[in-house]
């Protein structure tokens, strides 16, 4: 399928922008808004998943890639932010911010430029997928290239368990 089929309108466009316009767009007929539905719908491990999810760093937006299996630590996110404070943006925020809605939410084409950082697990794969704009489609692209035009800053910012 062509981006533009399937993608949100501004993700498509966004594509094309970066020359991307001919990256494999999956739909699928049920939402995928959690990384364990997406990886399951793709048929991929959970840690393959790259979730868009916009912070506040002293009350700035910023977006944070993680990959499925993992939870962000916002002490990790402020230290390397330099921020006093880092917490889960309310939706209404995180809508302004990227222009898109929460579980569907793309690393890169959002309305507004934001600080973003990559958490360096993501480089573990050589494929990655992302949301597409919309809850019911995603995209395959290398960790590196995500990165890159998402702009995103890497940095160790998964929780640790224990």
């Amino acid at each position: 399928m062509t981006a533009s089929a399937t993608a949100h309108p501004r993700f498509a466009a966004a594509l094309t922008r970066l020359g991307l316009d001919d990256i494999e767009i999956r739909a699928f007929p049920e939402a995928t808004r959690t990384a364990a539905q997406a990886a399951d719908a793709i048929g991929c491990k959970v840690n393959q998943i790259v979730k868009s999810l916009v912070f506040e760093a002293d009350k700035d937006p910023v977006l944070v890639l993680m990959n499925g299996a993992s939870l962000v630590d916002t002490d990790l996110v402020a230290a390397v932010l330099g921020a006093e404070s880092v917490r889960r943006a309310p939706a209404e925020v995180v809508r302004s911010a990227t222009g898109y809605a929460i579980g569907g939410i793309p690393p890169f084409g959002h309305v507004t430029g934001m600080r973003a950082l990559a958490d360096r697990g993501l480089l573990a794969h050589d494929t990655v997928w992302a949301a597409a704009g919309t809850p019911h489609t995603v995209f395959p692209l290398a960790p590196g290239a995500l990165i890159a035009h998402a702009g995103a800053e890497i940095a160790d910012v998964a929780r640790i368990p224990g």
